[in-house]
């Protein structure tokens, strides 16, 4: 009596499983294996359902997107999801097999390990993807600890370069066949999640190069900015930093501010000058004019107001 217990037992656990099985290969979940999203960008989560030839227009009933376990989207009867999260089709409906997760805004903590489960009139299945995010690292900075920096002095190049995802480096290279320096990256993370970069390269003196360039990695080569020292005989050449210019200009200017001046107000004194001269010289023509104009009876009173005798 047992044994044919045990037997019936088995055979309906065989059944329920076989049924099941065959339900399930009915439909299946297929997502990509990855998918790469830019920061402060949608990224999408393909996965889509495939049914066999048997199903004929399947209806989706459930469709659940977890997040590292976590619920983001739930449709069963009516679409919850939570804040950035949502069917990648706008006019979704259950008689859409394509069940693709839009996220907006794409932050860092987005990446993850994402899951899909559906259920349809014709079977379940579930299957999982991941999201990798990624973010471009600003164009490398780079600035010296020192004010002049020449190839025959010792300073310090500093290298900067900030907001990338994930993990980069900064690679330095000297001279114009870009020979690479062994230099460590020290990389600070933001509260955004991204990263900031930064990297010294000390020169030493009697350094032969002139070129120095930083590059950013990030999954690949970013950006990259380059310095070029010039060296103390070019900028002689092109009259900067000469010894004794300074002190010579500090010597030559006031001299030259004080001559100006010098001869301004010798100049004004020599304009003045022959202006009153001009001024007299008119007076004197105008009044030899108006003597000559005076007629004889104005002269005879003029000369009688003179001698009264």
């Amino acid at each position: 009596m047992m044994t044919s217990a045990a037997i019936l037992l088995w055979l309906l656990v065989v059944i329920c499983v076989s049924g099941q099985i065959a339900v399930t290969d009915f439909v299946k979940v297929e997502c990509k294996t990855y998918n790469v999203g830019q920061y402060g960008q949608q990224s999408m989560l393909d996965c889509w359902i495939a049914t066999s030839k048997e199903v004929k227009d399947p209806t989706v009933q459930v469709v659940v997107w977890r997040k590292a376990g976590h619920r983001v989207l739930l449709f069963d009867v009516t679409i919850q999801a939570a804040p950035r999260f949502s069917f990648a089709k706008p006019s979704w409906s259950p008689k859409d097999m394509n069940v693709s997760l839009l996220i907006a805004n794409t932050s860092v903590a987005d990446e993850e390990e994402y899951t899909c489960m559906v259920i349809t009139d014709s079977g379940r299945h579930s299957s999982s993807t991941n999201l990798k995010v990624t973010a471009k690292y600003s164009t490398p900075i780079i600035h010296s600890t020192t004010v002049k920096v020449t190839p025959k002095s010792q300073a310090t190049l500093t290298c900067n370069s900030d907001g990338g995802y994930p993990k980069g480096r900064l690679g330095w290279f000297v001279g114009p066949n870009r020979q690479e320096k062994s230099t460590e990256t020290n990389a600070k993370v933001a509260e955004d999640g991204l990263f900031n970069l930064s990297s010294n390269l000390t020169l030493l003196p009697g350094s032969e190069s002139s070129e120095y360039t930083c590059v950013v990695f990030n999954d690949g080569k970013d950006d990259e900015a380059t310095l070029q020292l010039k060296s103390h005989t070019e900028r002689q050449g092109r009259g900067q930093d000469q010894p004794g210019t300074d002190l010579a200009t500090r010597i030559v200017a006031p001299l030259v501010v004080i001559g100006a001046i010098i001869i301004g107000l010798l100049l004004w004194k020599k304009v003045s000058r022959g202006c009153f001269k001009c001024r007299t010289h008119r007076m004197v023509a105008q009044d030899e004019e108006a003597a000559e104009n005076v007629e004889p009876d104005d002269q005879l009173s003029l000369d009688a107001k003179k001698d009264p005798k």
